[in-house]
């Protein structure tokens, strides 16, 4: 069974808000305007997520994802698997668009894009029949212009730390566990180099601080849909 999950109407106040401050890693500065695409935000009433669950604010266990993502640890590689292809469109359109870019940063493109395409051809192959379904992707512009793709990519790299970290002890099967491990510490070296990369200070390479936070599904799938790049 291929699960397709759609994403009711939710409303945008305070919980997206927060959702966002913790995503970016900043106390006052929303997802939207550290990732450059203000403009792409709006909440569409009645847009259909797919692979996204209904109730995206509803209370589930330990943070977990909400159970139409599936039971279990399918649930939870399910709501894994719906980030990844996130990144992975992101990536890809990136990729695609020549994007004129540092030296350094051509290099960050060409390995991250890699990485999230593996991504997401593990977790396909672990869900087997029962993976979600790869949504549709219109990111405003987000991937197609230098300055507003590297935003973008340090926002994106960081929502995937919190998101993962958020997961992993919910994980039963100790296979799925390392594996979710293993993509946590990559993506935790993506977000590095992207925070370097934009501020050379140093202060993006950990933006929590010596300890990042782990976020609920609820949290996470607030502030993807906030960014309005699920159609």
């Amino acid at each position: 069974m291929t699960y397709q999950i759609n994403l009711d109407e939710v409303d945008a106040d305070g919980a997206i808000r927060e959702a966002a401050d913790a995503v970016s890693g900043d106390t006052r500065l929303s997802f939207l305007k550290k990732a450059g695409v203000a403009g792409g935000a709006a909440m569409s009433g009645g847009a259909v997520l797919s692979a996204l669950a209904p109730s995206a604010f509803a209370a589930t266990q330990h943070g977990r994802p909400p159970a139409s993502f599936g039971k279990g640890d399918v649930g939870i590689l399910n709501y894994a698997l719906t980030l990844e292809y996130l990144e992975a469109a992101f990536y890809n359109g990136a990729t695609a668009a020549n994007l004129p870019l540092s030296a350094q940063a051509v290099a960050f493109l060409k390995i991250v894009t890699e990485d999230e395409n593996k991504h997401v051809a593990f977790l396909k192959k672990a869900l087997g029949s029962k993976a979600a379904k790869s949504p549709k992707f219109d990111f405003k512009g987000a991937n197609t212009n230098a300055e507003m793709f590297m935003k973008t990519a340090q926002v994106l790299e960081n929502t995937g730390v919190h998101a993962y970290s958020g997961q992993a002890l919910n994980i039963k099967t100790p296979a799925y566990v390392k594996a979710a491990v293993s993509i946590l510490t990559v993506e935790a070296r993506h977000a590095s180099v992207i925070g370097l990369l934009n501020d050379p200070s140093g202060k993006e390479i950990a933006p929590n601080g010596p300890f990042d936070t782990p976020l609920t599904a609820s949290k996470v799938l607030a502030a993807v849909k906030a960014t309005g790049f699920i159609v």
